[in-house]
């Protein structure tokens, strides 16, 4: 018997590993795809104007002992060994980080706290150990309110920079991949086919968005696996051919030589060598569709090697080749006879690249909508299978349009480089920040050790930002200008939705005023369910009065549907909804709260009312036998005008027929106010296909 389990355990660990494998292999078409194509401009970038490739090979030694060292310190240490671990359960991102923050610590300005909420399963909360100095810097952050508004505007920073790398990474990646066209032809055919060639791959990239990436996905990994055997076959040839002795720029002595001889202008040019650690934020915020053992194994073992080769590679050519010092450059160390392959796969990479980060772009918008901090668009789902496929029509476009502009505006390397530089750096001193408050907050750990990490990594993170902000006027004003209004935009979006919640919560109407409503005052109630959507988890909405007032009748089942978001990745389908009734049984009224996560897949309008109807058919026998079992005692939901309730009403987890006492919550009303819809109407009136004359719009409008 013993040895029959130890053959089955024998052999889920096997398929254990087959399946992390398996991930490994399939991140490579989705997180690496932009760090993968960053040797194409790293050395071109930063040799544009600050410093010179001279005979010495003072210079070159000196970026490529830079990039390793970065390459190390960042994406190896910093991100697959630590922020990794950082997760959401198993999701990653800023908004990961962030809700991570707000469910250990009160410090969350978004209208999403409720006391059922703490019960999910996805609520995790670790035991913190009693710990002083962890408890005090909980408490310093939820005393201050600006603590609080500062947090979300960091955050929001964060988000933005994520939006405008969305828009950098395609121009950069493909102009520089297509730009190898410039050793096969005059100088002045060159400049007038990079541009066209770039901005046509790129409309044709983005107009593809609306297929999804479904149909396509299954080249990608194989892409990005063969470019990066390529750039590591060439960079062990370079090696091997012209400087065998390459490794000895890794050591840290050159860094100090480089900054001896090249002195403020090394400094400058840090902005050009920091773009090897372009695309390394993917690792953490694609976490939720791998694993971290997946994304750990395939960056250690085969990106990491990869990109060290090719770099030690393109500095071994470099370094015996100073006669086209201005042409310094990816293309340059490729063999003649292999250019025109090599630009084939460079440009099918930097596709996959750009449509691994647009996506990410689209995917970061609905997270920021879901919480309330963005303007709603629609979203359309591009796969029924697949889990987070989107694509968002407006924003598409508005990517399109600035990527070719930014293509066309800038038409070189440098400013391009410049200004995706600050937005990568940006995006990470975020990250580190906000990884710093969850070893305290979450991992419970004492607060030297999250100093210690701030200083260490922030510190070197400080020193590329700095030098990306010297450019700005050579590129980097244009992810700053973009970020300050992205931020101002989702910063007042998010202010107007709490000053329109924390109205309707004060003009709510009392259910005294419901229970008057009969036939006595010309009311009729007509056969049908109506769905009453309301940001309110508990009294009646004041644009329910205003709807009987403009038509007298509303339908014999009365439900009031709040959908609010919760600071957690997902919710599982049988805990979502929350169901109780309002008033005595006679009135046939409810209250139906549909909870979704940041990373949620929305469901479309039918299968969502169904589900509904489903779940109420569920909760009204329940409700009746609870009723039974608890005669004499008060369960209806009688809200006052002043927005207090004396007994408000019970709320009910349905996910099955069956249902547990444990799963039943008397709702806090000291808690309402934090609670808030996300729901949306788009369409136009035509679908609802109710004849023009039939049809009575109401609604209310906010003065803020």
């Amino acid at each position: 018997m013993d040895i029959d389990n130890g053959k089955c355990w024998h052999n889920s660990k096997k398929d254990s590993w087959r399946t992390t494998l398996l991930l490994a292999y399939q991140s490579l078409g989705v997180v690496y795809g932009d760090l993968s194509t960053s040797p194409l401009y790293v050395y071109k970038s930063t040799f544009a104007e600050d410093i010179h490739h001279s005979e010495t090979n003072e210079e070159i030694f000196g970026v490529l002992s830079f990039v390793f060292w970065t390459l190390t310190l960042v994406p190896l240490f910093k991100y697959v060994f630590i922020v990794l671990r950082a997760d959401d359960n198993g999701e990653g991102g800023t908004f990961a980080l962030y809700s991570s923050i707000c469910r250990h610590a009160k410090v969350s300005l978004l209208p999403n706290r409720q006391i059922a909420d703490e019960s999910l399963s996805t609520y995790k909360l670790e035991q913190s150990p009693d710990r002083e100095y962890n408890s005090k810097v909980r408490m310093l952050l939820e005393k201050y309110k600006f603590l609080h508004t500062a947090l979300l505007i960091l955050v929001l920073l964060g988000t933005c920079m994520v939006i405008g790398d969305g828009l950098l990474t395609p121009a950069i990646s493909v102009f520089s991949a297509v730009s190898g066209l410039e050793l096969s032809m005059s100088k002045n055919h060159h400049q007038y086919a990079v541009i066209p060639i770039t901005c046509f791959i790129l409309v044709c990239l983005f107009a593809l968005q609306h297929y999804g990436t479904h149909r396509v996905g299954f080249f990608f990994a194989p892409i990005v696996l063969v470019w990066l055997v390529c750039i590591s076959a060439l960079g062990l040839y370079n090696i091997i051919h012209w400087n065998p002795h390459v490794y000895q720029a890794l050591s840290p002595y050159y860094m100090l030589k480089f900054f001896k001889k090249t002195k403020s202008k090394g400094w400058m040019s840090l902005g050009g060598i920091l773009l090897c650690i372009t695309g390394s934020e993917a690792m953490f915020a694609d976490l939720g569709h791998f694993s971290y053992a997946a994304i750990q194994i395939a960056f250690t073992f085969l990106v990491y090697p990869a990109l060290i080769l090719a770099y030690m590679g393109q500095a071994a050519y470099l370094s015996r080749n100073h006669q086209n010092a201005d042409q310094i450059g990816f293309y340059v160390s490729v063999p003649e006879s292999l250019r025109w392959p090599v630009l084939a796969i460079a440009i099918l990479s930097s596709v996959v690249g750009s449509q691994a980060i647009i996506s990410g772009t689209f995917s970061i918008i609905n997270q920021s909508q879901s919480l309330g901090c963005f303007p709603r668009v629609k979203v359309v789902h591009t796969s029924d299978k697949i889990h987070g496929q989107i694509y968002i029509p407006e924003i598409n476009w508005m990517l399109m349009i600035l990527c070719i502009a930014v293509t066309i505006g800038f038409r070189d390397i440098k400013h391009m480089g410049n200004a995706s530089g600050l937005a990568v750096m940006a995006v990470m001193l975020v990250t580190t920040c906000l990884t710093s408050l969850v070893i305290i907050l979450c991992w419970h750990k004492p607060p030297i050790i999250a100093l210690f990490f701030l200083l260490f990594f922030g510190s070197v993170e400080l020193l590329y930002f700095s030098a990306s902000l010297v450019k700005f006027r050579e590129g980097a004003w244009l992810p700053i200008l973009l970020a300050l209004f992205l931020v101002t935009v989702m910063f007042v979006w998010h202010y107007a939705t709490i000053k329109k919640y924390e109205y309707d919560l004060h003009n709510k109407v009392s259910l005294e005023w419901l229970l008057a409503l009969g036939p006595t005052l010309g009311i009729c109630r007509v056969p049908g369910i109506g769905l009453v959507f309301t940001d309110l988890t508990s009294g009646i909405p004041a644009n329910f009065s205003r709807f009987v007032t403009n038509l007298p009748a509303f339908h014999r089942i009365l439900v009031f549907v709040c959908v609010k978001f919760v600071p957690v990745p997902f919710v599982p389908p049988a805990e979502r909804y929350l169901l109780g009734r309002v008033g005595p049984a006679s009135l046939r009224a409810y209250r139906c709260i549909v909870r979704y996560g940041y990373r949620d897949v929305h469901q479309d309008v039918d299968s969502f009312e169904s589900d509904l109807v489903r779940r109420l058919a569920d909760f009204i026998p329940y409700d009746w036998c609870h009723q039974q079992a608890n005669a004499g005692q008060g369960n209806e939901d009688h809200a006052s005008t002043s927005g207090r309730s004396s007994g408000e009403h019970r709320l009910a987890v349905v996910g099955n027929t069956e249902f547990s006492r444990s799963l039943v919550f008397d709702v806090d009303e000291n808690m309402q106010q934090e609670s808030v819809s996300c729901g949306n109407c788009r369409g136009p009136d035509v679908v609802l296909k109710v004849p023009p004359a039939s049809l009575l719009e109401v609604g209310m409008v906010y003065v803020v």
